[in-house]
């Protein structure tokens, strides 16, 4: 099927001209910015797509080496592969980044500022990353305040295979398969098992703390005809996680023998209509994350439970001309209860309208959305973007976006609870010029420039009662939520990749934040400053790839009061190919290859020189 907007004439013996290593057709295609599929050189807003050619030659299962080849993230990690991992975008919180995963929103209702750990997610089989990088809760609703990212997973016909085993007896593999029919349909399945001795999560621990992972994907279509098709998704994974905590008598952190069991189910059905002037996606969606925290002797210490099911309808309407009108309206249904809180349940409405124009290089968007939470009440949102094309293949681009986040269902109603909260709210603008395209074809440069700004408020903390049995401390003796922050973060990006010669491609990303919190005047924990990413990648061969990544991370903070100091580092990456045979494909990489000693968490330790190699199959 295709959506009218991005149809091409063609004439039927026409082949496309597709040169470079890293372009699809996809890979030109994003659903962050408007909800429906559309062309993300059109929008105005700052989007990155990452395809999958480049998330396998990124190689390995670790989300966030793909996530670091966009401008403006930064990673903490809890650990070694496995552990609690946020993302933060152009200096947002973990938790205002919203993630969702083959259209289900990936929130974990449960934890108790409902956000997601990127630490369950892997690279393994997924073939699209897109990352929105401003507030956008006019098409998405509660939790986009940092931004969007939307990961989808392999569905294509074929059998493919890929192998990796490397340092800390580290084994990855995935198999998916699918048989396809342009005129029936699709029907496909994945799986991907992750295990690793792992390294010890405490500094200067001894005991290596280990991960275990295995997911099952399942995907079918059926296409009743060239308009109307059918739908239906599912995801089924299991991880086991050692975990170090903070024993008696010191309460520091260090080696336990804790685990945590996490199991996430999350699925999705529908329906498409895909006429020339009309666009119409129904669906429902659930995601269910438990969580089991266990001592040495197998005893649980600490147990969660979040679920959220979805009603969703999407469109997109061209009346007339060079007109169109996305829509949408969705109904979510949240609940939660843990080994000390007996649960509660909550829902929020949310429905939108955004009208566009595109006409003579101008694409313009302008739309508001009303949400309607059971709890706090009615939230408004608005955003408009513009992208106009100044020169040939050269754009300006601005957004002005809203944000909101609902208060999590533990945040309000937990033994800490307080439900006079507020959502949290914020307001970001972009102004940025653009040259080219990120496909990357033989004679292609593509170059960003991108200034940004983004005020936030009311943002939920923890209040310590101490010695307060007064005002929000009623009842609370140990603490509570309140709406105390009031944060900014403002910047550039700068993002510039080019083939000087056929078989040499390089890549630069920079990204400068100044964060601050803006009742203190003092910078955000874990926000560097600067960060970039340098890539050179080189065919010898046309079989041959090879190939070097380095990011250089400024220091930073790990608290609020700028006291605890996270040193800046820097790590290269070596990785190569050989394409051994059609099909056939031998890879390789050193991670950390300077053995660097830092923490992106203080505390944490972090692996140092990793060598690992594997092979890929596709038939």
């Amino acid at each position: 099927m295709t959506t009218p907007a991005l149809a091409q004439d063609c004439e039927p013996d026409c082949e496309p001209n597709v040169t470079a290593d890293y372009r699809t057709p996809e890979e030109t295609i994003t659903v962050t910015a408007t909800g429906t599929r559309g062309d993300v050189s059109a929008s105005g807003q700052a989007i990155t797509v990452i395809g999958e050619d480049e998330i396998e030659a990124v190689q390995g299962a670790d989300l966030t080496r793909v996530l670091e080849r966009a401008p403006g993230v930064a990673v903490t990690r809890n650990g070694g592969p496995g552990s609690f991992t946020a993302v933060r975008l152009r200096g947002s919180e973990a938790e205002q980044v919203l993630a969702v995963l083959d259209d289900v929103r990936l929130a974990d209702v449960a934890a108790p500022s409902g956000g997601f750990d990127f630490g369950t997610l892997l690279a393994l089989d997924l073939d699209k990353l897109e990352v929105l990088r401003s507030s956008n809760s006019t098409i998405w609703g509660s939790d986009a305040i940092g931004g969007v990212v939307v990961a989808s997973t392999r569905a294509e016909g074929g059998l493919r295979g890929s192998a990796e085993y490397g340092a800390r007896d580290t084994v990855s593999g995935m198999v998916s398969g699918g048989v396809s029919d342009p005129d029936t349909g699709f029907l496909g399945l994945s799986g991907t098992w992750f295990s690793t001795d792992g390294i010890s999560a405490a500094e200067g621990g001894t005991e290596d703390d280990g991960f275990e992972q295995w997911a099952l994907n399942g995907h079918a279509r059926f296409y009743f005809n060239d308009r109307f098709e059918v739908f239906a998704r599912a995801r089924y994974a299991e991880g086991d996680l050692d975990i170090d905590g903070f024993p008696a008598p010191d309460f520091i952190l260090a080696d336990t023998l804790e685990t945590q069991q996490t199991r996430q189910l999350t699925g999705t059905t529908g329906a498409v209509y895909d006429a020339e002037a009309l666009f119409l996606a129904v669906a429902y969606s659930f995601a269910d994350t438990d969580r089991d925290n266990l001592d040495g002797s197998g005893a649980e210490t600490f147990t969660s439970e979040g679920r959220s099911d979805r009603l969703s309808l999407r469109g997109e309407w061209r009346p007339f001309g060079p007109f169109l009108l996305h829509f949408g309206a969705e109904n979510e249904w949240t609940s939660y209860q843990t080994l000390f809180d007996a649960g509660e349940d909550t829902r929020i409405f949310g429905a939108y309208a955004q009208g566009g124009i595109e006409w003579r290089g101008i694409n313009a968007h302008l739309g508001a959305r009303v949400d309607h939470h059971a709890d706090f009440g009615t939230e408004v949102s608005f955003g408009a973007d513009a992208a106009y094309e100044v020169a040939p293949d050269w754009r300006l681009r601005a957004s002005v976006g809203e944000g909101f986040k609902a208060p999590s269902l533990f945040q309000l109603h937990s033994d800490y609870g307080n439900l006079s909260l507020e959502p949290e709210t914020s307001t970001s603008f972009d102004l940025g010029l653009a040259y080219g395209e990120r496909s990357l074809s033989d004679t292609a440069v593509y170059g960003a420039v991108t200034l940004f700004r983004r005020d936030s408020a009311n943002q939920i903390a923890f209040v310590s009662c101490f010695g307060q049995t007064t005002g929000i401390c009623i009842d609370r003796p140990f603490g509570t939520y309140d709406n105390v922050a009031r944060t900014r973060a403002q910047g550039v990006e700068a993002e510039l990749w080019a083939r000087p010669q056929h078989n040499v491609r390089l890549g630069a990303l920079y990204a400068l934040t100044d964060s601050e919190d803006r009742s203190t005047g003092l910078g955000l924990a874990r926000r560097p400053r600067h960060a970039a990413t340098f890539t050179a990648e080189v065919r010898p061969l046309a079989e041959v790839m090879l190939a070097a990544d380095l990011r250089i991370v400024s220091h930073s903070f790990d608290d609020a009061f700028e006291t605890v100091r996270l040193d800046g580092y820097s790590l290269l990456t070596l990785r190569g190919s050989w394409d051994v045979a059609e099909g056939v494909q031998l890879f390789g990489r050193v991670e950390n290859v300077w053995h660097e000693d830092y923490q992106t968490a203080a505390g944490y330790a972090t692996a140092g020189r990793s060598a690992f190699v594997g092979a890929r199959l596709a038939l």
